[in-house]
Parts: structure tokens; sequence; C-alpha cells
């Protein structure tokens, strides 16, 4: 009685709320009305003959035509608020037959607390649940994607276009590190909200404050035309003043919906539901660390990781191996996991993994530099390439800078691209005037100076708190750290026609790619991970990739996965340690003999040169 009370209370100050929202919308036909109608008296007034003289007759006329141009802006605003294509959650639909387990234990749980089920499931690149209403006819694929209306994985259905009840968006990374217990336990409160959402006023109230929304994006989009923008201009105004309105009541309304849902869902594994949201906050601490440092350096080489999801997996699995307040999350692993309620999770995990690098970096959906890559040729693929291709690029920029490739005196053989240039460049006090990286005071400077090299525009800092950042580092490495921003800077510019900007010449194939047809991918990355790196970051990250490509081609090393970490080095199979205080040392103040000793005593030779891409 307790949960059905609380629920009907939660239910009762949803709909009182849903009620407020309609009538701010009421109100606003009210004042739109307010000319015609007063057109409308003193047109009567004049008929009957009660309301007669130039003046009334100039009233007439003047009230008459505001009436007319009020009802048409009014008419505009609300056929824009009504037609305007509401936002969407990217997501991977999963059709009922390639997920019947799954659809039959939402149900299930749907009828257990005796609400309409959702319409259909979809997973989304996300550590969260929830319900997404895509029901307004603007949902259905758009013109230039009306082809692609295709199956999200082998053997699935196009979205049903008719569908009324919400759409129920799952985060993947829940699908294969939660059991099928504690999802269900975790969908319980998500499910048990279809209730309050089918009721007509919350539906209605739903429907006006996303139509609201939209119409404000649709002001917000660039025009050129002048009409265009002072219309624009109107309708916005409008719209952000009805969601100002609306604000406080459709946020008590949606907490409404909220505590009715809770309420309903305590009769369902409410036990159990405790402990799975231990299982939400570890998910989520995996799923970021996943992704910042194990996936972006992939995107960054094109290349995405086609199994992101197991690799949540293996992160977390790794980490109840090292933290010993984790240690008896790994006993869960032999429970039956949530993803076996799909038919091809390995298909499903291919789409949501090529989703979740659309979103975060921008990659386009194919391409010759854009292909997926399996973990066990992650090392290889990406960690060898990504070191070898920043060493490359650092030896560009000290060649630029006019350093010498090999010291006076050097033996023979050593010209080619070595650690021991790098070194010997940033370390303090063996400037000479060939290699001084500064203009002579003559004004013939044997190259350019850190300020002329490539396009201006370019040569700027990567991000803008980078004075600060490198006025922690010598003369010499804030002037590399310049050459490399810019460098990269300019190789980015040259890749940006394959790159988010781009639309894919090929679609899809239907076993991999998010709903095209709900989204607009003109604007990748919609979600990027991280801001800019600093000239600092960037000159430690290519510091460090050169030593790892010395200790690799000298000393035996190999490329490794650290799925906690990201790229590591490993010697005989164990991880290399203590490297980074090495490498800082050398960029904040010059010092190489934290790192030369490191070197030395792992057999790294410095002097010889690097294999480079």
């Amino acid at each position: 009685m307790t949960g059905t009370g609380g629920e009907e209370m939660g239910a009762r100050a949803a709909r009182s709320r849903a009620l407020a929202v309609l009538r701010v919308r009421s109100r606003a036909l009210a004042v739109a009305l307010l000319p015609a109608a007063l057109a409308v008296i003193l047109l009567v007034g004049g008929s009957t003959g009660r309301l007669v003289g130039a003046g009334w007759d100039a009233a007439r006329w003047a009230v008459s035509v505001l009436a007319v141009l009020v009802l048409v802006a009014a008419a505009g605003v609300a056929l824009v608020v009504a037609r305007s294509r509401p936002a969407v959650t990217p997501t991977v639909t999963i059709a009922e037959e390639s997920a019947p387990d799954l659809y039959r234990m939402v149900r299930d749980l749907a009828d257990r607390l005796d609400v309409p089920a959702p319409s259909a499931i979809a997973l989304t690149p996300d550590c969260d649940s929830w319900l997404e209403d895509r029901a307004h006819p603007a949902h259905g694929p758009p013109a230039r994607a009306a082809e692609r209306d295709v199956p999200a994985v082998p053997g699935g259905s196009a979205r049903p276009r008719g569908a009324t009840a919400p759409v129920l968006v799952i985060g993947s990374p829940f699908l294969w590190w939660m059991r099928v217990g504690e999802l269900r336990a975790v969908l319980a409160p998500v499910v048990a909200g279809t209730g309050p959402s089918a009721h007509p006023d919350i539906a209605a109230a739903r429907r006006f404050i996303r139509g609201l929304d939209a119409a404000v994006a649709v002001a917000s989009a660039d025009r050129r035309d002048p009409l265009s923008r002072a219309a624009c201009a109107g309708l916005g105004r409008v719209s952000r003043l009805l969601l100002r309105s609306c604000r406080v009541h459709a946020a008590e309304m949606e907490r409404g919906v909220a505590s009715a849902a809770a309420e309903r869902a305590q009769a369902v594994d409410y036990g159990l539901r405790i402990v799975a949201q231990e299982q939400v906050g570890l998910a989520y601490a995996g799923w970021d660390r996943l992704l910042t440092r194990v996936a972006l350096p992939a995107w960054r080489m094109g290349r995405w990781p086609a199994r992101l999801d197991v690799g949540v997996v293996a992160a977390l699995t790794e980490l109840s191996r090292r933290d010993r307040l984790a240690e008896g999350f790994a006993s869960r692993l032999g429970e039956r996991p949530a993803c076996d309620l799909l038919e091809e999770p390995g298909a499903m995990d291919e789409a949501v993994s090529l989703l979740t690098a659309r979103l975060f970096h921008g990659g386009p959906e194919t391409g010759p530099d854009w292909s997926p890559v399996d973990w066990d040729e992650y090392p290889e693929e990406v960690v060898d390439r990504t070191w070898r291709t920043d060493a490359a690029r650092l030896h560009r920029v000290l060649d630029t800078l006019g350093v010498r490739r090999a010291a006076e005196g050097a033996a023979p053989g050593t010209e080619g691209p070595t650690l021991a240039r790098v070194l010997d460049h940033l370390t303090t006090g063996t400037a000479t005037p060939a290699d001084d990286p500064r203009p002579t005071g003559d004004g013939d400077a044997p190259f350019p100076a850190p300020a002329q090299i490539g396009p201006q525009p370019a040569t700027g800092p990567a991000h803008p708190e980078d004075d600060d950042d490198l006025a922690g580092t010598t003369t010499r490495g804030a002037a590399l750290a310049a050459g490399l921003s810019a460098q990269l800077a300019r190789e980015e510019a040259a890749a940006q026609p394959t790159g988010a900007g781009a639309g894919s010449a090929t679609a899809p194939s239907a076993a991999v790619g998010p709903d095209a047809a709900l989204w607009d991918d003109r604007a990748l990355p919609l979600f990027p991970l991280q801001p800019p790196r600093t000239g600092r970051e960037i000159l430690t990250a290519h510091i460090t990739a050169m030593v790892c490509c010395a200790a690799m081609d000298t000393a035996g090393a190999a490329p490794g996965l650290d799925w906690l970490d990201g790229p590591s080095l490993l010697f005989d199979g164990a991880r290399a340690a203590d490297l980074a205080p090495g490498v800082l040392s050398l960029v904040e103040s010059g010092d190489p003999g934290p790192l030369r000793a490191w070197m030395t005593d792992l057999g790294i030779r410095p002097e010889k040169p690097v294999r480079l891409v």
C-alpha cells in the first residue's frame, strides 16, 4: 500500500505539473488571439452602428492589420513547434529478432509492473538507461537517408514508424558488464516510467516542451537571408520565453514521473537493485577509462576498436585484480552476462563501437583511412604505429629547426633518427650557434624562428593556456613544442576532408552503423572526449614515443596494451615503469640524467637509429 500510495502521489504531482505546462501553452494561444478578438469586437461594433466615426474606423483598420500579423506569426511559430524534429539520442536499434530474450525480459518486467511495454529497445554508448519518445513524425528517415533505412544488425528490421510507446535506451556497457539479474533490477524503474508517460496530459506536455526545444534549435541555425534571420530571431525569442515559463513545471513533472516509477519498481528486485547500483558506478569508471586511455589513441590513428564493450569487461576485470576493494567483482563473471540475451552480441558490439567512435572522435562511417581493429592487433596496429608516427614527426620538426642529425665526431652510421639527437637538443647548456633555435642578432638566422615555422594561423598554442603551460619548460623545449603543435595542426587540417565533416561515399553495411535515420551526423564529433592537448603534453608524448621506439629497436622491448592505462612498453612481458619522471625532468628542466639512467638500466642505446613510419 505504501508503494501504491507513493506511486499515486508522484503520478498526481506529475499530472498537476503537466497541466501547468499546458496552461502556459493555452495562455500563449490566448495572447495570440487577443488582437483578433479585439478586431472582431470593433468590426461588430461598426456593423451595428455603435462604434462609428473616423477614429473608430482607424482603430478598426489598425487592430485588424495587427491581428492578421499576430495570427500569421503565431501560426508560423505553432507550425515550427509542431513540425520541428526533436533531438534524439544517437543509438543502435536492437530488432526483436536479434534479441528475443531481451525483449521477453523487458515485457515480463512491464507485465509485473503493470505498465505498457516499450515499443523498441536501443543501445547507446553511455552508462545510463532511460525512455525516449520517438513517436514524432519528423523522426522518420530524412530524404538523404531514406535509402539507408536498414536494420542495424543482420536479421533485423527497420524501426516501426507508427510506434507510440517510448523506446527503452540502454547503455551498452551495462549489457556486457552486468549479469542478467542485475540488468533486470536496474531497468525496473526505467520501464516503470512508461506508466506515467502514457497519461495524455503528461504526453502532451512533453511534446510541447520538445517542440519548443526543437524550435529553438531551428532558430539558432545560420541564415544568410535577412528576412529569414529576422523571422528566426522572433521565433527564438518566443520559444525561449515559453521554455522559461515552463522550466520549473517541466522539471517538477519529470521529478514526479521518476518518483512514481521508482515507487512502483520497489516491488521488483529491490534488494538486487541496491547491489546492481554499485556496478553502474563501476561500469561508468571503466567505460570512461577505456575511451580516454585506450580507444582515443586508436581513433587518432584512423582505427576504431571493434569490441569496446568487450574491452570494458577486460578493463573492469583488471581493476578487480588490482584493487583490493574490487576483489568481489571478479566472482560475478561466473554468472550469465546480460549480453547473452542478444543473438549476435559481436555484431551489436561492433555497431556500438563504430557509433562511439563517430560521436566522441568524429570519424566517417567507412573509408580507406578509417577501419576497425581487434584487441589482439591493437599493440602492433595502434601502439607501435602511434609511437613511430610521433617519433617521425618529432624528427621532422627538429629538421625544420635546423638541428643536426648527428653530433660532430659521432661514429659512422649514426646519422639516422636517434634518441640521442633529441636528448642533446633538449639538454640545457649544450647550445651552439649552429643549432640554437633562436635567430642570430644580425637577422641572418640559418632557419626560421619558432614563431615563423609554418603558416601563422597554425603556429599558435594548441590550447589557450599554452603560454602558461610552456613557462615551466626550457627555451628549446618551448620552441620544439610550438613546432610540434603547428605540425599537428597542419596534419589535422589536411586530414579534415576525410574526417568528421565528410560523409561516406559508401553506405555502411547492415552489420555496423547507428540509426542514421534518427540523427544528423554533419556536426561530428558531438561529444569530444578531451580538450586540445597543451604544448607541453604534446612534447612529452612525442619524447615518450621516441624513447619507446628506441627501446623496441635496441633493447628488445615490445608494444603492449594496458586495459586501464592504454599503450604500454613491455620488457620480457612485464610493463616498464618509471619512464614518466625521466621524461618530465628532460622537458621541464632540460636534465637528461634520470632518463639516461633509466635507459642504461634497461640496456637502451640512444645513439642507435630507430625505425620510423
